[in-house]
């Protein structure tokens, strides 16, 4: 009886806490953002992405492109949002502020540094071919995570059509980007939400 209810309670817990998704500390949200803000050169996009689906498993690729949808949409920096959102979420406004933080210090840091060295040598060529390097090597992680995003989206018509319609207005209209949120959110949303209702 002990046995069997023992194990009952604790598969009640694993379940419990299978539901309430993973357990985050405010130490854990700085440290995985630190170690983000390190990581990149060129945007962390990418890296943010990996460490919060592939890595820690916090995000769902699903969750993570509703994150990034919804910090598209918002003021300010993606990853800074995004930052915000999965501290706040995981440890409330302590953690939104462990997670900014932690995404922040370490490249604040580089930047000051890389400026001050690239006014002073920036001219030489071998510093501008380095730069053009690192400028090549971000693109490439900018287009392999914008394919990892869209995979679990574009499973249907509607939404191939919406993502070529926004691709089309930035890049062959060249619609400015605050237009183009302006028009094709709500557009986007009322379709989607008219269609599966």
């Amino acid at each position: 009886m002990d046995t069997k209810s023992s194990k009952l309670r604790l598969g009640g817990e694993a379940t419990m806490q299978e539901a309430s998704g993973p357990r985050v500390s405010v130490r854990d949200l700085f440290w995985a953002f630190l170690l983000v803000g390190l990581s990149g050169f060129g945007g962390v996009l990418p890296f943010v992405r990996h460490m919060l689906v592939d890595k820690r498993r916090w995000l769902s690729p699903a969750e993570f492109t509703e994150v990034l949808g919804l910090s598209q949409l918002l003021p300010g920096p993606n990853v800074v949002n995004i930052s915000i959102y999965v501290g706040a979420r995981f440890a409330g406004a302590i953690g939104a502020t462990a997670a900014f933080l932690g995404m922040m210090v370490a490249p604040i840091a580089i930047v000051l540094c890389l400026g001050a060295a690239y006014t002073r040598y920036g001219d030489l060529p071998a510093i501008a071919n380095a730069f053009r390097g690192v400028a090549s090597a971000a693109a490439g992680l900018v287009v392999a995570m914008a394919i990892k995003i869209a995979w679990p989206v574009l499973r249907s018509g509607r939404t191939i059509a919406i993502s070529a319609l926004v691709f089309g207005a930035i890049v062959i209209i060249k619609l400015p980007l605050v237009w183009t949120l302006a028009i094709m959110a709500p557009v986007s949303v009322l379709w989607i939400w008219w269609k599966a209702s």
